[in-house]
């Protein structure tokens, strides 16, 4: 009784326009008199409690770096470093799109934040080279969601805060599914544009290749900070954060003297509006979380999922259905908030690793993005490239395959995941 409490409240919320903050606030409250236990003050003590966690301080810390590096010209001096390597290749633009966005995703770790960036700068241009400009638009959708997956990821954050699992392993096990998301990709690319007519850049000289890496090599040794300072223990994730945005802030301040004081106001204010709608809604999920213990919910799904739980594959692949499903309607965020504390016991029971169910789950979550009728990564892309959702959905689709394809595969043999991410462990 109390699943359908718990599902029918969140949705009757949800179908009335109510924001998914107030909407899991809406659900805590409906299981608590569903209890008979009613009590605002809990409720409110709870919504202080989701809020009050170290880790999360890494969110708002990551969002500014890459707010930083947009407006202080490290994404554009990457795009330029790619450009210079593989912009006369057939079909360069859209390495160049691959190429930098896996760079962009090991910097901001935002889905959103990297597709925007990808459009504003390689639309025009592909636009121009005579790209099909659809497909275009859905391999940088398609580019846009690895951004999750390799570290710092957002969605880690959120997910390992939820699951009570380190953030730091976690990070660790995205980057080679990361990797092998982004080799799907150059896989159809190859495929899709080796019979197409481009207009080809001429090839740079060896010159002006260094000399664009060298413009970008403060961009470039960014990634290789974070990701080494937290393979080896040297700081945590949330500390991570802060070095990124200060990294971020000095070499767009001393090294590039791109960033104005208008344009710092502008990305410190941008990050701290969606760092503040992310905290609420952490907050507000941590709300029912409680409640959804406290009623036994996760034990009542353990008891429906039971008869799969000998195959841990096969439940893998039904639960990853449903969490793509779920993902069509609903957006990133929500999804890891809401599913996360009823599938962890499951997980448990059935004696999957939760950091490899972590990858898989937000990997599955971030595919959400590109999929309609939500698709928020695709209203980003089809908001820049004045293209319909319609053709944007056509030019992402076999990219999005690709990326099942992956998923599915990741799926059927764990190894891939567990045995690299072993390796950075």
């Amino acid at each position: 009784m109390t699943v359908f409490v718990f599902l029918g409240s969140l949705l009757g919320a949800m179908s009335l326009g109510m924001p998914i903050a107030f909407a899991l606030l809406v659900c805590g409250a409906a299981i608590m008199l569903q209890m008979g236990n009613f009590e605002s003050q809990i409720i409110a003590q709870k919504l202080i409690d989701g809020a009050d966690n170290y880790p999360l301080m890494a969110i708002p810390f990551f969002l500014v770096a890459g707010e930083l590096m947009n407006a202080g010209g490290l994404s554009r001096r990457i795009v330029a470093a790619a450009m210079a390597l593989f912009g006369h290749l057939r079909g360069g633009l859209g390495y160049v799109v691959i190429g930098t966005g896996l760079l962009l995703a090991s910097l901001s770790g935002s889905a959103i934040a990297d597709t925007a960036t990808l459009a504003v700068m390689l639309v025009p241009l592909m636009r121009e080279a005579g790209y099909n400009i659809n497909r275009s638009c859905g391999l940088i959708a398609a580019t846009g969601i690895i951004a999750p997956i390799i570290p710092p990821s957002v969605g880690f954050i959120l997910f390992g805060v939820t699951a009570n699992l380190s953030i730091t392993k976690l990070f660790m096990a995205g980057i080679a599914p990361g990797i092998m998301m982004g080799l799907s990709l150059i896989s159809v690319w190859w495929w899709l544009s080796r019979r197409e007519a481009f207009k080809l850049p001429a090839r740079k000289s060896g010159r002006e290749v260094l000399h664009a890496l060298r413009n970008a090599i403060w961009a470039i040794v960014l990634p290789i900070l974070i990701i080494g300072g937290l393979r080896f223990g040297i700081f945590t994730p949330t500390e991570a954060g802060v070095i990124a945005a200060v990294y971020a802030l000095l070499v767009s301040l001393l090294a590039y003297r791109e960033l104005s004081i208008d344009a710092l106001y502008i990305a410190v204010l941008n990050a701290a509006k969606t760092s503040a709608v992310i905290m609420f809604m952490v907050a507000a999920s941590m709300v029912s979380a409680w409640l959804i213990t406290v009623a036994n919910v996760p034990m009542q799904v353990v008891a429906l999922l039971r008869p799969f739980m000998e195959t841990p594959v096969l439940l893998m692949f039904l639960t990853m259905l449903a969490v793509l499903a779920i993902g069509m309607a609903l957006d990133f965020t929500p999804t890891i908030l809401i599913l996360t504390p009823v599938l962890m016991p499951v997980v448990k029971v059935s004696g999957i690793d939760p950091i490899y169910f972590g990858v898989i789950f937000i990997m599955t979550t971030a595919i959400g993005l590109i999929t309609p009728p939500v698709g928020a990564v695709l209203n980003v892309v089809c908001g820049v490239s004045k293209i319909s959702m319609e053709e944007a959905v056509k030019g992402v689709m076999p990219f999005l395959i690709a990326e099942i394809f992956v998923l599915f595969l990741f799926i059927a043999f764990p190894a891939l995941v567990t045995v690299p991410a072993s390796w950075f462990y």
